[in-house]
């Protein structure tokens, strides 16, 4: 890892993050930092490697190298039921597409082991599961139902294609009393160690735009308008339904999620989340 170049910041392409990095600048930051946006995948390997120092990841992403990161406190992407941006479209009620063919897209492991969870372990199903990608009608071509996300989940779900819609997020919810957190904000435990200063300014301003992003959500209500369509009621609907915090109740949540997931066989060990904070490692309840 380079401790003399810039701190790489990891900054998530998908709209759900948009309010906690809209008034997030690098360039305003005192130590030399630069931001790659990308999709989760390659974030997610580059926050493994190390070569990303700081940023978001998807929380499956984060289980898989969680010995190598540590949690930024009170920044997440969470629901506390519906998510309206994780769908599956399906010809049959849930319990029955359960033991069917399932289309999903290879965007987001997160969303896709939770898709497994639900219908595995909530359900009891034995789906057959083939990727696709992620377009609705060629999904359903060969399949019972197919998983959605982002904001491919979000057009499809301005059309009635007359297909059942459910929301993984409010099925997480109505299982397990709890809400689902999909993307967390990590640092690479090297980094957290070797720039300890730089990413100190940069967690204080990642929560400083958190607030500045959600006290005004208007000029990130007309991005999502004019760069992925939709109406200003919808997006204010979207945006304010969604958690941007991380505290016991999202993180009990996730740690629930993991362990299912552990359980499944979809995790090779089982996670123990730690928080980074100013000035020592926090290890999150169990």
């Amino acid at each position: 890892m380079d401790i003399n170049g810039p701190t790489v910041i990891g900054k998530i392409s998908y709209t759900n993050s948009w309010p906690v990095f809209h008034n997030f600048h690098p360039a305003s930051l005192s130590h030399p930092a630069e931001m790659v946006t990308e999709v989760p995948a390659i974030l997610n390997r580059g926050m493994s490697e190390g070569s990303i120092h700081v940023g978001a990841l998807s929380s499956f992403a984060y289980a898989e190298a969680s010995d190598r990161l540590l949690l930024l406190p009170d920044l997440s992407v969470s629901s506390e039921g519906p998510v309206k941006s994780i769908l599956l479209f399906s010809r049959v009620p849930v319990k029955e597409a359960a033991n069917g063919v399932i289309a999903l897209t290879n965007t987001s492991a997160t969303s896709v082991n939770l898709l497994k969870i639900l219908l595995e372990k909530a359900y009891g199903g034995k789906p057959q599961y083939i990727s696709v990608d992620p377009d609705l009608d060629v999904m359903m071509e060969n399949a019972d139902a197919c998983l959605l996300i982002g904001d491919n989940a979000i057009k499809a779900s301005w059309q009635d294609q007359g297909y059942i819609v459910t929301d993984l997020g409010a099925l997480w919810k109505e299982w397990t009393g709890l809400g689902m957190t999909f993307a967390v904000w990590a640092v690479n435990r090297e980094a957290a160690l070797k720039k300890q200063e730089a990413i100190s300014e940069i967690a204080d301003a990642f929560a400083e735009s958190k607030k500045r992003g959600l006290r005004d959500l208007v000029p990130i209500v007309r991005d999502a308008c004019s760069m992925v369509g939709g109406t200003e009621a919808y997006w204010y609907g979207y945006f304010r339904n969604l958690c941007y915090d991380f505290g016991e109740r999202q993180q009990k949540g996730l740690n629930l999620y993991f362990r299912y997931a552990y359980e499944l066989g979809l995790l090779p060990q089982e996670v123990k989340m730690e928080l980074w904070s100013h000035n020592l490692l926090t290890r999150v309840k169990e």
